[in-house]
């Protein structure tokens, strides 16, 4: 072969060995006969042997080519394939997603999202990765996920980031005495057993202040990394604590029960991605859907 092999080519072999017509093969490809027929010609040329036999008034294909239809018709099928997905790629609705979270996150919030999201999207698929913030931000440094989810980021040169502040209730046993307040600041909690995050956090340490600026101290009971833990722990009977709306939302019904936390103490969160990294659409479209899956829980 002197000439590389073209797709049209092989469409137009196939369409006449299909219909044995080089005027209806014409007609299926949507282009004139005499263009079918200069396209087999360069065919012939390339190939170095004749491609049919007239046979009672139809186009037969010879041996040479019937030897290699399986193989063309396989071609066509995978470009018909690429085609079509690229399509899917183009409106959104294929590819693949990695993306790092919290651990709470991974049983809450989260997975009703993916839900939704891949639910007029056949054809994405996800990863999804739990772990502790140090290591996202190790991921997100090594390119290794599209998105991450996590709190207490202070930045870094290979990490883009959007911070979003979820306001935060206290949460207690269903019947607890906390019910009949509308409002609960840390006086009204001088008396209860704590549940609350690692002291090192930003958060334990704004919860912190808010407590002694009201010189109330904290009866700290259990420490816990994760909201969803805590919930867990106040639906137990353990005690009390303030976490994040939309961690407590999940629990509504299931034994826990909420009021709004005074003075104001946000959950800070930050959605991150690799600064390097180009994100695919589906990525960037999913990061947006996430983003307002949070607007009923943001502050302000």
């Amino acid at each position: 072969m002197t000439h590389a092999l073209r797709l049209r080519q092989l469409e137009a072999l196939m369409a006449v060995t299909l219909h044995g017509s080089m005027t209806r093969g014409a007609q299926e490809l949507g282009i004139s006969q005499p263009a079918v027929s200069r396209l087999l010609s360069d065919l012939r040329d390339v190939l170095g042997f004749n491609l049919f036999n007239r046979r009672d008034g139809r186009l037969v294909p010879t041996q040479e080519v019937r030897y290699l239809l399986p193989d063309i018709r396989r071609v066509l099928d995978m470009m018909t394939q690429i085609s079509e997905v690229s399509q899917n790629i183009t409106d959104k609705k294929a590819g693949h997603l990695s993306i790092a979270c919290l651990p709470g996150f991974a049983t809450s919030h989260l997975p009703g999202v993916v839900a939704s999201f891949l639910r007029d999207r056949p054809g994405v698929s996800v990863t999804l990765e739990p772990d502790r913030p140090e290591r996202i931000l190790e991921w997100m440094v090594g390119e290794q996920y599209d998105f991450g989810i996590t709190d207490g980021f202070e930045g870094h040169p290979a990490v883009e980031s959007e911070h979003i502040d979820i306001r935060t209730v206290c949460v207690f046993p269903t019947g607890h005495r906390l019910s009949a307040r509308k409002v609960i600041g840390p006086r009204d909690l001088a008396d209860e057993n704590l549940i609350h995050t690692r002291r090192d956090s930003t958060f334990f340490r704004d919860l912190n202040e808010a407590f002694q600026k009201t010189n109330t101290a904290i009866n700290s009971l259990v420490e816990s990394r994760q909201f969803t833990a805590a919930c867990e722990l106040v639906c137990a009977g353990v005690g009390v604590s303030v976490v994040s709306a939309l961690d407590a939302h999940k629990y509504v019904g299931r034994g826990l029960d909420h009021r709004p936390f005074a003075p104001a103490i946000p959950h800070r969160l930050s959605l991150v991605r690799p600064t390097l990294k180009q994100p695919s659409m589906i990525s960037l479209e999913f990061m947006e859907v996430f983003t307002e899956s949070l607007a009923p829980y943001r502050m302000g």
